[in-house]
């Protein structure tokens, strides 16, 4: 028995080291795992790929950048575009995609999110470097934020220029999502109004959605980052997307931080592919 007890842990015992040190873990919407390869020749398939992210997670983003190479590799016809950018920086990124105008001068004019240098930077440099469009589609957050205080209503009195860089008006809500109303959930007792808070989360939505579609026309596919809460569940951007228009092949991928990489039944209704991450993978911020 005492030599067996040593054998078994030698057995045992790199398992688990291995197990610790796995970066990512992807499963299916079966909850099979699968291949990094195998969910990018799925995504080929897809009219609108959406990648929902954790925002800070450096794994999250270069796995993005993967996909990315993946997709521009497989075919023609990608665009490519995401949250991070807001719809009002587009000419300055037409500019700078057409050798116009330079690098510094670009990232002194857009809205830089804090982490735009070592998360996102890369993933526009590719796209420029390999000559594929890229579409800044999130509202401008002074729209987001007039609507948190207000309603959207609101957006009615601003001028047809700031109309430009928003979704259509009027924009439906399906207040029933359960997204929706678990962010009113949240809101329970604070001094922000709930119902002006999803309505500016749906305007983001409905705003993302409606540049995507834009980028979209004429192309064969789009491949679009945003945080996970806009796509999880099938919900918010994916919502918008069927709700403007039908037939379209979307997949949707999510991401996870676990202490143990696996996942349950809930977290596999989230998305058409779910990456696990360990709680302690390396953050931006």
């Amino acid at each position: 028995m005492n030599k067996i007890l040593p054998l078994l842990f030698l057995l045992v015992f790199p398992f688990q080291i291995y197990a610790q040190t796995v970066p990512y873990r992807i499963f299916n919407l079966q909850g099979e795992e699968v291949s990094f390869e195998q969910m990018a020749e799925e995504a080929a398939e897809k009219q609108v790929v959406l990648f929902g992210e954790l925002h800070n997670n450096s794994i999250a983003h270069w796995l993005q950048l993967q996909l990315l190479k993946s997709l521009h590799e497989r075919g023609e016809g990608l665009v490519f575009g995401g949250e991070f950018f807001e719809a009002d920086d587009q000419l300055s990124l037409d500019e700078w995609f057409g050798d116009l105008i330079n690098e510094k001068n670009l990232e002194a004019e857009v809205k830089l999110w804090n982490n735009y240098q070592t998360d996102y930077k890369p993933l526009v440099q590719y796209a420029k470097s390999n000559d594929i469009p890229f579409v800044a589609t999130n509202v401008p957050r002074k729209y987001a934020s007039a609507v948190s205080r207000g309603g959207l209503e609101v957006l009615e009195d601003f001028s047809e220029e700031a109309k430009l860089f928003i979704a259509p008006l009027p924009i439906e809500i399906d207040r029933e999502l359960p997204g929706y109303v678990g962010m009113k959930e949240m809101m329970h007792g604070s001094h922000m109004n709930a119902e002006h808070m999803v309505a500016a989360q749906a305007l983001k939505d409905a705003t993302m959605a409606y540049f995507i579609l834009k980028g979209l026309d004429g192309m064969e596919q789009f491949y679009h980052i945003n945080g996970s809460y806009h796509s999880n569940n099938y919900e918010g951007i994916v919502w918008y997307l069927k709700h403007y228009e039908e037939g379209l092949s979307i997949m949707t991928i999510t991401v996870e931080e676990k202490g143990v990489m696996d996942i349950d039944e809930e977290t596999r209704a989230k998305a058409n592919f779910i990456i696990v991450l360990p709680t302690d993978s390396p953050k931006s911020y």
